[in-house]
Order: structure tokens, then C-alpha cells, then sequence
């Protein structure tokens, strides 16, 4: 962690701490602040606190932190750095700690003598937090005191107050969304999970426990993981990877400084043909990508093409290699460490530092150089896969090209089972996905004609995971989904590119049956889309449809559950106090076929009535990885993941 540690011997004080603006508006606009008030912006309320402790652990300072998740769904981090000044603030005329608290752009973060490099430069977090919180705590342990300060929707109840002492160090933050700010207030573990596995990977030596109260495990203590890497990166690819097949033995490591920026990178290559490059700039994912990432495809390309042309093994290859050839089966993760970070928005998702293009291309070109001219064999068939790559390539243009040739000879090149909408305003427009004629008909029927466009899907399309992208287009399946969208394939800087122009819904619903073959099918649907059509979901047009599983009948009462504990509550509140189950009658969907047109409208078409679920990508890596485990070539990995997760289903032994 060398690269890591960029602390000093100066002391961390309350001069430190420099005010740029008041805390006004947080409450007013979240979304601002913290991306959106749904499951993403709680979300991003831990990881405000988290970036805390890990600038703590970037600076020297921390190597343990501890996330908990409360029965009540508050949250509670500890960690054991320095702790947050508490002296007097001079400006402010109040401890610093309160500053920090309660004051917007308010921090050490400001202070190049305190910290080199920061997750979370714009010196929101922590109040930002506080102010979207009913309540919160916090809890210093420094200089052998403990100090305690606790807050009301960023209100402090109380002056910093003094409560004993501790031969421990650092800060304790607990605090609990504010409902009336968020739709949901209910933490997921997995996501949570997600997100410290890849801290730990990214600051190697750092140990970060997660405990969830709400769970208990089997012997009655509450879940829990411990995330710790030693090799960081290096293990953060071979995670990654783990659900496919390598073609080198080891990941390519990189590490090197370039203009006062230090670089990381680790890349790999596997049998697969899709590329998966994660990107950090200070542990903040950038899923948007941004210069970091276009300075490693440039040296990536340029290297490999160099040494490839020197070797002679492109001289019988008759077609143009691109950039995209050379990224088939890499998996690749890139962080990179900038003092004074330009990014897009408060949400941090596409670096703009146009001077780490320059850092990146050189650390990577000089490296991989090296690597390739001391690892010939290995060198050899990551050549030979571009090549093959190269050809694929060529024949999905040639594919491509006569699907759309088709279309416009055929006039139009709608699909013909494609009932579309009379509307074509693409922001109103839905297009859903149904498996299968005879739903498809249902849905034809019940929909709203102005708006909702139908396209039943035939059997169970391409897996994508297992073909060539050429592949793709000799599927009817998925050639009329992509005539339908509206999308296309085009070549932007050498790399493809979907251009959604013509897209002409900003609404794809998924609606497949709630049983295995309905989930196996929106499965291949999804990986079709997050391999191909990512930008759609990232757009946030990609929805699943939520089909009622029972009709429960009593009389003239009828009402639908959409899952076993639907099923459960409604039959409680039907019998009343004679518990009487067997005056229910439940009907059981085995298909979106057992459905009436009407029914179907009411209960998974009708927008007044109907649940949708958002397909979002809240971690790029672990969404990559849990693919490649469910629709890949590696059986033991699903094997366990079934067996871990599936409730109903028995596992063949």
C-alpha cells in the first residue's frame, strides 16, 4: 500500500478544517447530492461515510472499519483513524467536529497537507448525510477522550460534549434515513456486500467487516463477511474471472507514478468474447468511465498492435483490426489516484482530468511492453484471440448489415408479430417483451393501444454469453427486438458503439411467467442487454414486469399476491378471526396465459395498478461477474450460487 499511504507528521486539527458554504438546500433538492432519493441515493449515504474512513486509511491512518446494519435499518461505521478534530474552529466559533457535521463543503478534504487524494473531494458527505437523517451520532475517541454529538435532520441537539476517556482512536458515525426523504428505507446486504468487496480490493491491507442485524444466521449470530485483500487488484480480476475461462495464467499487473498521478492496473484474458473494464479514480467507482479509461484502451491498442505487427501474426489477417478486437475477453480493473479530481457531477461517474490520459497511456504502454516481450507464448495467444476477434468482428458487420438491408427492402422492417403503438412519441412509448404466443395474444388484447406496443418472443432466445456477436443476428428472436427498438451498431473512434437515435420506446418491459422457465428466459433477455444494449439499462429504459402469482377468491372479494408472503398476509386479513383457510379459493398462474386480457391489464399492464421493477446496475463488476456465473461455460459456480440462493427449487444431485 505504499502508492497508499500519503499521510505526514503535521497535525490534523481543527486549522485544518476549511468551511466553503452552509448546509442549506441539501433537504430541499437530495437528488442533487446524492444522485436520486430511491435505492441508490440510500445507498450512497453509506458509502458518504465509508469514503470517510478509507481517506482516513489512504492517508496512513486507518486499516480496520466496521459497517453494521441496524434491526431499525440505521447504520452504524467505526473505524479506528485519527478521529475527527474536536478543538475549537476559530471561523466558526464552534468545535470542528460540529463543523464537519453540520457545514456543507466543510473538511480536511480541502487541506492538501491533510489528505493527498480523496473519495469524496466535494466535502458533502458526511453532512449531507446528516441532514437526510432523522437521526445521527457521532463518536470520536481521540487524544484518550471520548467525545459525543448527536443531530436531528442536521440539527445538533447538544455541543460536543465530552464522556470519558479510551486508550482507543477513531470516529463511530450511527445515523437513520429520514422516510419522508426516501421511497425506501430498507438496506440490501448484497448491495452493501458488493460495494465493500471492492473497497477491499482497491486498498489492499484494509480490513472491512460488515454485519447485518436484521439476519440471523443458523446458530443465531447475525450475518456477516469480512472483506480483505492482500494482493488488491491482482485478486480483484481473478474474482472477476472467476466463472470463466483464463487463457494467461496470471493477471497483468501495472503499478507505476506519472505526473504525480499513481496509476493501478490489473487485465487478464479469458475464453469469452465480451470486455469488462472497471474503473476507479480514489475508490470511486466511475461507471461512466472518462479519461483514466480512454488513456488505457490508447495504450492498450497501440502496444499490442505494435507488438502483434512486429511479430508478423497480422500479416495473413486480410481485415482491419480495432480497438474492440483487442478488448475481447479482457477483464480489466483500473484505479487511479488524483489529487484535485474534475468530475462529472456530484455522483461522480466519468472522470474529466484530461492531463491522466497521458499518466495511464504511458504507465500501461511502458509495462505491457515489457510483460509481452518476456511472456512470447502468452503474448502469442492473446494475439491469436484478436485475430479471431478481428473475424467475428467482420462477419457480425456483414450480418448486421443484412438484417438492415432486409429491413428496408421489406419496407419499414417492423416485425410482423410486433403489435405496435399508435403513438410515437418514444418518451410515452412502452414496448414490452412477453414470453410467448398465447400471452402475447392476452397482452394484445388488454393493452392500451396508444401507448403499449407488444412483441411475443418464441422459445427461449441466443444466450449471448456463449456466441460471437455474429451469432446474434441469425437469431429471429433477437433480430426482432433489435428491429423493434430501433437500435443500431455503429463504430465511434474505432470501438461499437449503440446509437439510440431511433430508439422508439424509453419504456422495455420484460414479462415472462413467474416460474423457472419465465426466469430463465428473462435472464437470457437481460444478458442480452447488459452485453449489448448496456446503455439502455444505464439509461434507465429497461423495466421487469411483476405478474401476480395467486388470485385468492372469497366470496365477492378478490385480490392478487405477487409472492408467498402476499399470499400469506392477504389470507390472514380474508379470515379474519375464524382462521378458516379452506373458505379461500387460490388460484395458482403457472403462465401469463392463465390470464384473461383483462386480468392482465389490471394486475401487470395498467400503469395505475401495475408494479415495475427498474433494471439498474448499481455495481458494473459484480453485475459482469454474476453473468458470467449464470449464463457461462463454468458449472461449479452456479451450482453453488443455485444452491445458496433458491428457494423453491431442488438441486439434482
Amino acid at each position: 500500500m505504499s502508492d497508499s499511504k500519503q499521510g505526514n507528521n503535521k497535525d490534523y486539527s481543527a486549522g485544518n478544517i476549511q468551511v466553503l458554504e452552509g448546509l442549506e438546500a441539501v433537504r430541499k433538492r437530495p437528488a442533487m447530492y446524492i444522485g436520486d432519493v430511491g435505492v441508490k441515493g440510500l445507498h450512497h449515504l453509506i458509502w458518504e461515510v465509508v469514503d470517510n474512513s478509507i481517506d482516513e486509511a489512504l492517508a496512513g491512518h486507518c486499516d480496520t472499519i466496521h459497517v453494521t446494519v441496524n434491526e431499525d435499518n440505521s447504520i452504524t461505521v467505526e473505524d479506528n483513524g485519527r478521529g475527527i478534530p474536536t478543538d475549537y474552529h476559530e471561523k466558526e466559533k464552534k468545535s470542528a467536529l460540529e463543523v464537519v457535521m453540520t457545514v456543507l463543503h466543510a473538511g480536511g478534504k480541502f487541506d492538501k497537507d491533510t489528505y493527498k487524494v480523496s473519495g469524496g473531494l466535494h466535502g458533502v458527505g458526511v453532512s449531507c448525510v446528516n441532514a437526510l437523517s432523522t437521526m445521527m451520532k457521532a463518536t470520536v475517541h481521540r487524544n484518550g477522550k471520548v467525545f459525543e454529538q448527536e443531530y436531528s435532520i442536521g440539527v445538533p441537539q447538544y455541543p460536543v460534549r465530552e464522556i470519558g476517556t479510551t486508550d482507543k482512536r477513531g470516529t463511530t458515525i450511527h445515523f437513520k434515513p429520514d422516510a419522508s426523504i426516501f421511497a425506501i428505507t430498507e438496506y440490501k446486504y448484497e448491495t452493501i456486500a458488493n460495494r465493500l468487496r471492492e473497497m477491499s480490493f482497491l486498498n489492499a491491507g484494509i480490513r472491512i467487516y460488515l454485519k447485518d442485524m436484521r439476519e440471523l444466521e443458523d446458530d443465531g449470530s447475525p450475518k456477516s463477511q469480512e472483506f480483505f485483500s492482500e494482493g488488491g487488484l491482482v485478486e480483484f480480476v481473478q474474482y472477476l474471472d472467476e466463472t470463466k475461462e483464463k487463457i494467461i495464467e496470471s493477471p497483468i499487473y501495472i503499478e507505476s507514478e506519472k505526473n504525480g498521478v499513481p496509476v493501478q492496473v490489473a487485465m487478464s484474458y479469458n475464453s469469452s468474447y465480451s470486455e469488462n473494464v472497471v474503473s476507479y479514480v480514489n475508490t470511486i467507482n466511475t461507471y461512466e468511465g472518462g479519461s483514466h479509461v480512454s488513456g488505457f484502451r490508447r495504450a492498450l491498442t497501440r502496444t499490442l498492435k505494435s507488438y502483434a505487427d512486429k511479430s508478423g501474426m497480422l500479416d495473413k489477417l486480410k481485415l482491419e483490426v480495432s480497438g474492440d478486437d483487442f478488448r475481447e475477453g479482457l477483464t480489466a480493473v483500473i484505479s487511479v489516484k488524483v489529487a484535485e479530481p474534475q468530475f462529472e457531477g456530484q455522483t461522480k461517474t466519468k472522470l474529466g482530468n484530461s492531463d491522466v490520459v497521458g499518466a495511464v497511456d504511458s504507465s500501461v504502454s511502458e509495462t505491457l511492453q515489457i510483460w509481452l516481450e518476456e511472456h512470447p507464448r502468452e503474448a502469442k495467444i492473446i494475439v491469436g484471440k484478436v485475430v479471431l476477434a478481428a473475424q467475428a468482428r467482420h462477419a457480425a458487420r456483414k450480418a448486421r448489415e443484412m438484417v438492415q438491408r432486409k429491413n428496408v427492402l421489406g419496407g419499414g422492417g417492423l416485425p410482423g408479430k410486433l403489435a405496435d403503438c399508435a403513438n410515437s412519441d418514444p418518451t410515452v412509448c412502452e414496448l414490452y417483451l412477453v414470453e410467448g404466443d398465447s400471452a402475447g395474444g392476452s397482452a394484445k388484447q388488454g393493452r392500451d393501444r396508444d401507448f403499449q406496443a407488444i412483441l411475443p418472443l418464441k422459445g427461449k432466445i441466443l444466450n449471448v454469453e456463449k456466441a460471437h456477436e455474429h451469432k446474434i443476428y441469425d437469431n429471429d428472436e433477437i433480430k426482432n427486438i433489435l428491429t423493434a427498438l430501433g437500435v443500431k451498431f455503429g463504430t465511434v473512434n474505432g470501438d461499437r458503439e449503440l446509437d439510440l437515435t431511433n430508439l422508439r420506446y424509453h419504456k422495455i418491459i420484460i414479462m415472462t411467467d413467474a416460474d423457472i422457465d419465465g426466469s430463465h428466459i428473462r435472464t437470457l433477455i437481460l444478458t442480452l442487454f447488459f452485453r449489448y444494449l448496456r446503455s439502455l439499462i444505464e439509461n434507465g429504459y429497461v423495466y421487469i414486469a411483476q405478474p401476480p402469482l395467486y388470485l385468492l377468491k372469497k366470496g365477492k372479494d378478490e385480490r392478487y399476491a405477487y409472492n408467498e408472503d402476499d399470499r400469506k398476509t392477504i389470507t390472514k386479513d380474508m379470515v379474519g378471526d375464524s382462521g378458516k383457510e379452506d373458505s379461500i379459493n387460490l388460484q395458482r398462474y403457472k403462465g401469463l396465459g392463465e390470464m384473461n386480457p383483462e386480468q392482465l391489464w389490471t394486475t401487470t399492464m395498467d400503469p395505475n395498478t401495475r408494479t415495475l421493477k427498474q433494471v439498474t446496475i448499481d455495481s458494473a463488476a459484480e453485475a459482469d461477474h454474476l453473468f458470467s456465473m449464470l449464463m457461462g461455460d463454468e458449472v461449479p459456480p452456479r451450482r453453488d450460487f443455485i444452491e445458496k440462493n433458491a428457494k423453491y427449487a431442488k438441486i439434482d444431485t
